[in-house]
């Protein structure tokens, strides 16, 4: 029977398990304090947070929620990185704290409580933003709405230049105010 901390340790993990929508394990073991103090600041604003946690807690924290096979990749240190929000923009924050601390290593994940290997995640990292792909969406609507008007305004403009090139030919093509100067 686990004692009544680690009862809550378990409670708390099962629910932030639950609330993930990617939840990345890594290997921690050579990172300074400061360094995850750091790297816990930069998951912050991205609605990600970086836990330490104990394999036993976590092995059992999963299986309250179904999660099966978390064995594998649970063994040493762990620190799970705990993305609640925009997937991408996580993965992508760990890939770079990856590279350039070359001390934090990926052993797999968990996305959408299915378990993936590290690289899926690190694919997870090369997708587009979110904002990127609106941006995406938003020009493929413009882009066909402005072809449609340049279509519609051309017969505008030949006309346009055709009267201009008709006053060319007669006139000599400048106003006479102009000529003047």
């Amino acid at each position: 029977m686990p004692t009544v901390q680690k009862a809550a340790t378990i409670d708390e993990l099962t629910e932030q398990l639950q609330r993930s929508q990617l939840t990345i394990v890594t290997d921690y073991r050579g990172l300074k304090v400061g360094d995850l103090q750091g790297f816990r600041s930069t998951l912050r604003p991205l609605d990600a947070e970086l836990r330490v946690a104990k394999n036993t807690l976590t092995t059992i924290a999963a299986e309250r929620v179904g999660i099966t096979g978390l064995d594998e990749v649970l063994a040493g240190p762990t620190a799970l990185v705990l993305a609640y929000g925009d997937i991408v923009g996580v993965s992508k924050a760990v890939s770079d704290f990856v590279r350039t601390s070359r001390v934090l290593t990926v052993r797999g994940g968990l996305l959408n409580q299915q378990l993936v290997g590290p690289t899926e995640v690190e694919a997870i990292a090369s997708l587009p933003s979110r904002e990127e792909l609106l941006g995406r969406v938003v020009g493929m609507l413009a882009s066909p709405m402005a072809r449609t008007v340049g279509v519609l305004s051309g017969p505008g403009r030949s006309i346009a230049y055709l009267l201009q090139a008709r006053a060319d030919q007669l006139g000599g093509g400048e106003p006479e105010e102009m000529a003047a100067d």
